[in-house]
């Protein structure tokens, strides 16, 4: 069967990366260490996907710009203390180098920071798989399309040969604004009520649904 797709756009926390509840309880330490009220889960669920600063302005509107910083830094200090063991998930490393093997390009969009991906990349020891990377330090921010679009370009794939996969409604959205097919996945931040308004081709519930859907299909 002739392939579909030849690009396959990767979010990196909550897709590939189990990372979704570290960010929840950085978030959740960063508000208590300068006297704010703890944000819920959900509601620090919502904000995963988004590049820092715009999350933390997401989720506290309200904050005097100034303590933006503060917040951030504290955030840092509570992830950056654990980001070098934040686990994949099942299947990830031999699914990602087996889709490689088979001729797809693989790439990543993320809000993570260059550096905070890079971090991760050298961790899990995946960077080989992947042509491109666009982060939130380096454009737009999701849900803008331009790291799809600038992975198009840099890559000349055509966006109907092209597809994302991601596991919040900020990934999907930002696929749809680049006129871009997507691929859902529950079992990182957002819930499958959050994905289904943007009309992924599907919904996958593991990695390995993810590595069998594309198989058969991309």
């Amino acid at each position: 069967m002739p392939k579909q797709f030849d690009l396959l756009i990767f979010d990196w926390d909550g897709t590939l990366m189990d990372s979704a509840g570290v960010i929840v309880d950085s978030i959740q330490h960063a508000c208590e260490d300068i006297g704010l009220a703890v944000p819920g889960e959900r509601a620090s669920r919502q904000i995963i996907g988004l590049g820092l600063v715009q999350a933390l302005q997401t989720l506290l509107p309200d904050l005097p710009a100034d303590d933006y910083p503060r917040l951030v830094e504290r955030y840092r200090h509570h992830y950056l203390g654990r980001d070098h063991c934040i686990p994949l998930f099942d299947g990830v490393a031999d699914g990602l180098r087996a889709l490689s093997g088979q001729g797809f390009t693989l790439a990543v969009a993320t809000g993570k920071s260059h550096a905070g991906l890079s971090r991760a990349l050298d961790t899990s020891g995946l960077g080989p798989c992947f042509a491109a990377t666009r982060c939130a330090d380096q454009t737009h921010s999701k849900p803008h399309p331009a790291m799809v679009l600038e992975l198009l370009d840099e890559l000349d794939i055509s966006p109907v040969r092209a597809l994302v996969i991601g596991d919040t409604s900020h990934d999907l959205l930002m696929a749809a604004n680049a006129g871009v097919a997507s691929l859902g996945v529950t079992y990182g931040a957002h819930e499958a009520n959050d994905l289904h308004p943007h009309a992924p081709l599907a919904l996958m519930n593991s990695f390995a649904e993810v590595h069998a859907w594309l198989n058969a299909n991309a």
